[in-house]
């Protein structure tokens, strides 16, 4: 029988058109998923630095924030091997910083001196503005808060229109060089802070307690005589002039932003006892339990204490000013 002399050709048995789309399925999965988690990762870094934790924030131009300081006037005897820390509260009148204040002075390691850039002399210039501060933040500065030698956190208040942000490039280099840490304190309902300016306003010169006139008070009684006064407000004005307290704020918070500092807002600390630690523990001391005399003076809803309340709910209803109207504290 004769045989065929044509070689025999074994063919490959073809793949699976779907065996080879599950493989590049399957290899597009796995790159989507490393692309993802790359990008995952990237995305939370730069949450992390856009919004960063207001105690944490704080600048990397910052040298040292312990200081010990040798005073002219005196000598610390044992406490001059004991750190001071620097810090100056910045802010706007009639924004609650004197309460805080006095909560600060409260800890029997915090001399917190007032508002002493209210006198013109000291912030006539740079220079004045520098020599005060140096006094300051050398123990020699004398004042009924002061704790002298044994003092751990040494400061004072300071508003932005007394000298601060017209000479900010100078003082956020001094807060640098050494080593000043800043808290801002600001409210969050600017309308009840305008009722507070208008009204103290009003009793530097009508002396409503007994002839005397009380930026702060001391006793329910007091709070209640001042507080019958309604001021009336410029409601032509009113948005124009909430406009102009927040773009101070921002522009204060963006010239000192290099500076170590936080913010602290007026009702946080009345609504949220972990605020005062919080400011305790930026300022590096042992955390106590703070408090004060003073005693707020508008209390409960604000159509109490405006005299043409219905021009000024008339005016902000329907803007995004309209929840200050009903925001307490």
């Amino acid at each position: 029988m004769q045989q065929d002399s044509a070689s025999i050709v074994i063919k490959q048995p073809k793949k699976s058109p779907l065996f080879l789309r599950m493989i590049v399925l399957v290899f597009a999965m796995v790159c989507g998923l490393y692309i993802c988690s790359v990008c995952l990762k990237q995305f939370s870094l730069q949450s992390s630095q856009l919004v960063p934790n207001p105690v944490d924030s704080h600048s990397s131009h910052v040298i040292t924030r312990i200081h010990y300081p040798k005073p002219q006037t005196f000598n610390r005897a044992e406490c001059g091997h004991n750190p001071v820390r620097f810090f100056a509260i910045l802010s706007m009148q009639r924004s609650g910083s004197g309460w805080f204040e006095t909560l600060l002075n409260s800890h029997d390691n915090v001399s917190s001196n007032g508002e002493i850039f209210s006198v013109m002399d000291r912030r006539k210039n740079v220079s004045s503005i520098v020599e005060t501060l140096d006094r300051v933040y050398n123990l020699d500065w004398f004042t009924s808060a002061s704790k002298n030698e044994c003092s751990a956190a040494i400061g004072f208040k300071w508003m932005l229109n007394q000298g601060l942000l017209a000479n900010h490039v100078e003082i956020v280099d001094y807060f640098n060089r050494r080593g000043v840490s800043a808290i801002f304190l600001f409210r969050r309902n600017p309308l009840r802070r305008m009722v507070s300016l208008l009204a103290n306003s009003y009793d530097r010169y009508a002396k409503l307690l007994n002839g005397t006139h009380k930026s702060h008070v001391h006793s329910p009684e007091e709070a209640d005589a001042l507080s019958r006064y309604k001021p009336v407000i410029n409601s032509t004005s009113l948005i124009h002039d909430l406009q102009e307290t927040e773009s101070l704020a921002a522009k204060a918070l963006e010239y000192f932003n290099t500076t170590r500092h936080m913010v602290v807002l007026y009702e946080d600390l009345i609504t949220n006892p972990t605020k005062l630690k919080q400011v305790q523990e930026f300022l590096s001391i042992p955390v106590k339990d703070l408090s004060s005399r003073q005693v707020k003076i508008h209390r409960g809803d604000l159509s109490d204490h405006i005299k043409n309340w219905e021009d000024v709910n008339k005016t902000l209803n329907g803007t995004e000013y309209e929840k200050f109207l009903r925001a307490d504290y």
